[in-house]
């Protein structure tokens, strides 16, 4: 029977994309939630944060005790009601959109702006 392997795919990846703060894994679900969802932290939205915490807890294994594990899983599910709801704000954004040309949003706006100003 060969050797069991040791060595996992996640202790080979080399990232350096985003740096969420020193410490922010070992506190609160909200706290993680929130700061994972920042533009600060997470430039491409709260999808981006949700992968940044799925990574860690792949990458801490088996060496994260049951209840940090638990806490963790409570700010991946917080994450995904963030990215949900971020999702359908895009979501309505498009269908407002849907149909009109960049150019006759632009004209729109700028006549909003103009009746607006002239109030």
């Amino acid at each position: 029977m060969p050797a069991k392997k040791t060595e996992r795919w996640v202790a080979k990846v080399k990232t350096d994309s985003t740096h969420p703060p020193k410490g922010l894994f070992t506190k609160r679900a909200a706290i993680i939630a929130k700061t994972l969802a920042s533009r600060r932290v997470s430039p491409k939205g709260p999808g981006s944060g949700m992968r940044m915490l799925t990574y860690f807890i792949n990458r801490a294994g088996r060496g994260l005790s049951a209840t940090r594990r638990a806490e963790l899983e409570k700010a991946k599910e917080m994450l995904s009601q963030k990215s949900a709801r971020a999702g359908s704000t895009k979501a309505r954004s498009a269908k407002a959109n849907s149909g009109k040309s960049r150019t006759h949003r632009t004209r729109s706006r700028v006549a909003r702006s103009e009746a607006v100003q002239q109030r």
